[in-house]
């Protein structure tokens, strides 16, 4: 019984032994074979090669990114120091212009120039935080508490914190706000320093005795605020790079306009975060400028404002400061000495935490960059250690990053303040502080300074 193979046709059979047998048998055929070989060879080495390169790209693309990490980092930790170190002196003379204010006997020379000096400390703050908040945005660090808020009440609390500024250059303001209630959902302290910016923009590059413009409308789903000046205005060339990061128009040596170039790059990039735009616009050189921001409008209605309460008697505290700073403790201690609190000053860690455990203290106000011992490990030990009624701890402090306050509250500070702060918000918070019983509430007012 035979065994059937099946056999290819005789001319497939013939197609498949052609090339063998020329390359077999012919100089042509091993020609060609190893031309593509070699082809082969080539593109192999290509591929490797390429494959090489990818790798090295890939490599050095890692290592640009990690730089470029570690560069953005050791930046916002410049910018951190920078503002700790120039908030520091910042601090005194914000509580020296207050003390100055508050004097009963003071000529109306020396008012002028506290409230000169105030708002000049108040201006420089300005420029800390915005350089700050051009960081922090960068590196997505400002997260938004977002709420219900009246329009009319973020531009009125902007149009209060500029009108010093414009009053002392004799500038004049129409404000225009909706006639209803009109409600935008947002940050209410981003927003209110959204328009606050673009205000004091607009007084900064208008002239003395200049006009300026805010006016607000409401559409069905956006409302429109429009800060226009007749001021200086924006050349055609720097217009579109206005919002850019340190961005600023042609300037004169004496830079009386001043500035950073950050201001208007923050305020994009938080009308951004709040889904909205801004534009900006100018017919040129010294035709004045506009300024339009469109934000979503809200549907509801915003939050009922917080009444208030009624002024209460101030109970008298025994109050704790440490404070390195000569300028900063003395002057803070002025500032509470006049409200009739007993003060006890001492000017580093070590002896801070040895005074706050050997004493009763309705109130510690501590510093965070002390020496011996800074202020965060001043407060762990003393809340691990303390026995009997807690005092009620602030932190006053040139440290201003979100992460700095966090860590401020997780030691067991009570409530943090960032350099400068004024004379009103501090004492304040000293009355309000939770104490469980004063311990000087007849006693009179009086000061102990211990120098380091």
């Amino acid at each position: 019984m035979g065994t059937y193979q099946q056999q290819p046709p005789v001319s497939e059979q013939r197609s498949l032994q052609e090339p063998a047998q020329q390359s077999a048998g012919h100089p042509l055929g091993e020609t060609l074979l190893l031309e593509r070989i070699r082809a082969l060879e080539a593109d192999v080495a290509r591929l490797r090669e390429a494959n090489e390169h990818l790798v090295l790209a890939t490599v050095d693309a890692q290592y640009q990114r990690e730089d470029a990490e570690a560069a953005n980092r050791r930046q916002n930790e410049f910018l951190a120091m920078l503002a700790h170190e120039l908030r520091n002196p910042l601090s005194p003379l914000a509580m020296a212009a207050s003390l100055l204010e508050r004097d009963a006997g003071a000529a109306p020379q020396q008012l002028r120039l506290a409230r000169v000096i105030g708002r000049q400390v108040d201006h420089m703050a300005r420029l800390l935080d915005d350089l700050l908040d051009a960081a922090r945005i960068s590196s997505g660090k400002i997260k938004l508490a977002v709420e219900a808020l009246s329009l009319a009440d973020v531009l009125r609390h902007a149009v209060e914190t500029v009108q010093p500024r414009i009053a002392e250059r004799g500038q004049a303001l129409d404000v225009e706000l909706p006639a209803g209630t009109v409600a935008v959902e947002g940050d209410k302290v981003r927003l209110a320093q959204v328009f606050t910016n673009l205000l004091g923009n607009a007084s900064k590059y208008t002239g003395d005795g200049g006009r300026l413009r805010l006016a607000a409308r409401a559409g069905a789903d956006e409302v429109v605020v429009t800060i226009e000046d007749n001021g200086t205005g924006i050349a055609p060339e720097v217009l579109p790079y206005i919002f850019d990061l340190f961005t600023q128009g042609p300037r004169s040596l004496a830079r009386s306009e001043g500035g950073l170039g950050v201001g208007l790059n923050v305020v994009r990039n938080l009308v951004g975060m709040h889904r909205g735009t801004v534009e900006a616009h100018s017919d040129g050189p010294g035709r004045g400028s506009r300024f339009t921001v469109r934000l979503p409008r809200f549907a509801g209605l915003p939050a009922a404002p917080v009444r208030p309460e009624p002024a209460r008697a101030v109970p008298r505290r025994r109050i704790l400061l440490v404070e390195d700073n000569e300028d900063a403790c003395a002057t803070l201690a002025d500032i509470l000495l006049t409200e009739g609190h007993h003060v006890v000053c001492e000017a580093d860690g070590r002896a801070g935490l040895a005074r706050a455990l050997a004493e009763p203290w309705d109130v510690i106000v501590c510093d965070i960059g002390l020496p011996e011992l800074d202020g965060l490990e001043l407060m762990q030990a003393l809340r691990a250690q303390q026995e009997g009624p807690r005092p009620y701890a602030i932190a006053l402090t040139g440290y201003g990053q979100p992460d700095d306050e966090a860590r401020g509250l997780a030691a067991g500070f009570d409530r943090y303040f960032v350099k400068p702060v004024g004379a009103a918000a501090l004492l304040a918070a000293v009355a309000d502080a939770h104490v469980a019983d004063a311990h000087v509430a007849d006693a009179p007012a009086s000061i102990s300074t211990v120098s380091a």
